[in-house]
């Protein structure tokens, strides 16, 4: 049996300010001990889950050395929930993709959220640029992009909009010196919105590849596509346009293997996900693996 992951127990006194960023309610609260620092603890929405996913996706990262947000199991009160630990304050602060696309994007609406078809991979790429003025800092911010694209392709995360990817600067003598900021917020992945019944069918009809394969993502490939292509897709499509950019992730998925993806969702506790979600994820997993590997 694996080590189950531990459950963060948040206490009131911890509590700090509300979050008002997304959809999803959450706070922030202060850790002290062997946890201390600034942390966000979110509530799963109703009948989904989030929270798990949330926790096996930073897990995912961790395994194959893609820069992610440290997350927790945790509880307030009588209610489950995720905890992020932030990868902000002191100097560093984080410039999300829609503050850097409208500075460098003609016409980008950062408003818009949902159904942004601006928000393609090519204009990312040309931000990037204009934003890392030396080509080696744009390369390692590229670099860094692309580990993201392939953790969103493994873990099935739709949600990758432009409020959920970013640069953190911080400031350095008389300069700015800026990096990609580790990759946060995977709730909408590993098929968390789904109910039991419609797993179990899935499963059952040999249908997890075409679940994988229909999602829509939230980064276009074309301005003029009326939805972006799924996790998967963008990736392989990525690959093909811009082949420099990702081997280097594909060299730190040979850590991962079948086993290794089912002990990481195996470490939720009983209680916290159900037994036929437990199975889906680890379905959509190793169906997502072996198309990357078919890539790389």
């Amino acid at each position: 049996m694996p080590v189950l992951y531990p459950i963060v127990k948040v206490r009131p006194e911890w509590l700090r300010d509300p979050e008002d960023m997304g959809s999803k309610k959450k706070f922030w609260y202060l850790a002290p001990g062997e946890q201390a620092g600034y942390w966000l603890f979110k509530y799963p929405q109703a009948g989904t889950g989030q929270h798990w996913a949330e926790k096996i996706a930073a897990e995912a990262a961790t395994l194959v050395n893609i820069q992610c947000a440290k997350v927790e199991l945790a509880v307030f009160g009588s209610e489950q929930g995720s905890a992020t630990k932030a990868f902000t304050g002191g100097k560093r602060e984080l410039i999300h993709g829609n503050q850097i696309l409208v500075r460098t994007v003609y016409g980008y609406d950062p408003e818009r959220k949902f159904h942004q078809s601006s928000h393609t991979l090519a204009n990312i790429w040309q931000a990037i640029d204009r934003v890392f003025k030396e080509n080696t800092g744009a390369s390692r911010a590229k670099l860094g992009l692309a580990e993201y694209l392939v953790l969103d392709a493994l873990i099935g995360n739709t949600d990758r909009h432009h409020e959920n990817w970013g640069i953190l600067r911080k400031r350095v003598g008389d300069r700015w010196k800026g990096f990609v900021a580790p990759s946060f917020d995977h709730a909408s992945s590993l098929g968390r919105e789904l109910q039991d019944v419609r797993r179990e069918r899935l499963l059952a009809e040999n249908r997890v590849g075409e679940y994988a394969e229909k999602g829509r993502g939230a980064i276009y490939w074309s301005e003029d596509d009326r939805h972006g292509p799924s996790p998967l897709e963008l990736v392989r499509r990525a690959v093909m346009s811009y082949p420099d950019l990702f081997p280097p992730v594909g060299k730190k998925l040979e850590k991962l293997d079948e086993k290794a993806m089912e002990d990481i969702v195996n470490r939720i506790p009983d209680g916290w996900i159900s037994s036929i979600a437990r199975k889906f994820a680890v379905a959509l997993l190793c169906y997502n693996f072996k198309q990357l590997q078919e890539l790389f």
